[in-house]
């Protein structure tokens, strides 16, 4: 049984935080490719597709018969033959966090593998096996108990692969909507110490002002990422104590291209969305990494809601859909430069939101409840990808098939 997490003591300014190293990088094409697939919570492996041998870890050929390799989903089971604890290292990253405990493990799919294992797993135990990312991005078989245990998602070694909000202090950009309202409550309940909401209008009510900023461990902040002074003001305030920043903004209006489009609308959501998401990057990512490895509440991840339709386009929404894929642009850059510091960049992609925005799009749509439970998900997996309702992972499984014929069936 893993020990519970304590709270973590006040900091002491006067101490040095500790540096956030990261594990060595990945050094060939196929561990990347295994590592986008992890960022989506899958469980691949390379099969070849002569003899069906399954092989890990990632290669260029079949070990067996040198055939070509494709990537399959596979059964998450397998039994841990051997352990072993490392006490000692002259990798940076490691040498933080030891000891560490890992074991060979025979996977389900047939192969032997090289794990990290979980606080409650021993030698002979069956286990779930899953692809963690590990903070510079790379992908690693982590072994987990077969059933739920007692603070399971509390262990040390599991902590440094996910980004856990339990006591840590969160960001949340846009607490005016529905979708920054749930967001915020979904993270206080999932363990949050504070989340701190953005108002980009303190002197606006908004609906449900009055229930959300009653929540326990809930602290309204001054906040429009339209505005650069604003940002910088919070950042400079915050920036030190921030550990997670979720960004909800959004400013979705309906119109075409050349028709039924607004060019204000188009300009006024490209400030807000991608220019802001810019302004908040560069405004809190910098303290952030300086904090990846700061104990307990070590700043942990930059979260990105934004809509599916920055994959394929929609009719009707192409502003929005335009400021969306610029959104998903932006993250990627961001998260390239993040692995290096060990913080993780996370979207969340939604289908047509069930707000007044989107009125004239059929049922179903997503709920901002649904979003809410991605974003702590992603959080507490330490996934890269996820979709919010089932809107989303439909576009998103037809767009990894055919992204041209999505795009086409989404905008025609």
């Amino acid at each position: 049984m893993s020990e519970p997490l304590i709270p973590p003591k006040k900091k002491d300014p006067l101490l040095n935080t500790r540096a956030g190293h990261v594990p060595p990088a990945l050094r060939s094409r196929a561990a990347k490719a295994m590592a986008a697939r992890a960022g989506q919570g899958r469980f691949v492996l390379q099969a070849c597709e002569d003899c069906a041998h399954v092989t890990y870890p990632p290669r260029d050929r079949c070990p067996k018969c040198w055939g070509a390799l494709t990537w399959q989903d596979q059964p998450r089971g397998a039994v841990i033959e051997a352990e072993t604890t490392i006490k000692a290292s002259t990798d940076l990253f490691f040498r933080n966090h030891l000891p560490w405990r890992i074991g060979s493990a025979r996977l389900d799919a047939g192969s032997m593998a090289i794990v990290h294992l979980h606080g409650d797993v021993n030698q002979g135990d069956r286990v779930r096996m899953e692809i963690k990312l590990d903070r510079g991005g790379n992908p690693a078989l982590f072994a987990l108990p077969e059933k739920e245990t007692l603070n399971m998602a509390d262990d040390p070694q599991l902590r440094v692969f996910t980004a856990d909000p339990k006591y840590r202090r969160i960001l949340v950009t846009d607490g005016r909507g529905p979708v920054g309202q749930a967001v915020a409550e979904a993270l206080v309940k999932a363990g949050a110490k504070t989340v701190f909401l953005g108002n980009n209008d303190r002197l606006m009510r908004y609906p449900g002002q009055e229930q959300i900023e009653a929540m326990e461990g809930i602290e309204p902040v001054p906040l429009s990422i339209a505005d650069s002074r604003s940002t910088e003001a919070l950042a400079a305030q915050l920036g030190g104590r921030v550990d997670i920043v979720v960004n909800t903004a959004q400013h979705t209006r309906g119109g075409g291209v050349g028709f039924g489009g607004k060019l204000s609308d188009l300009q006024t959501g490209l400030d807000l969305e991608v220019s802001g998401l810019m302004r908040l990057a560069q405004a809190f990512a910098p303290a952030m990494s300086g904090r990846s490895d700061d104990g307990t509440n070590a700043a942990a991840a930059f979260v990105d809601v934004a809509s599916i339709f920055g994959l394929s386009g929609k009719a009707g929404y192409a502003g929005a859909a335009a400021a969306a894929a610029a959104r998903l642009s932006l993250i990627a850059g961001l998260r390239g430069e993040m692995a290096q510091t060990g913080i993780r960049v996370m979207s969340v992609l939604t289908g047509p939101i069930d707000d007044a925005w989107h009125q004239d799009i059929p049922p179903p749509k997503t709920a901002p409840v649904q979003i809410a439970r991605a974003v702590v998900s992603a959080l507490q997996q330490g996934q890269e990808t996820i979709c919010a309702g089932q809107v989303a992972k439909e576009i998103f499984g037809r767009w990894q098939a055919d992204p041209l014929l999505t795009i086409r069936e989404e905008t025609q």
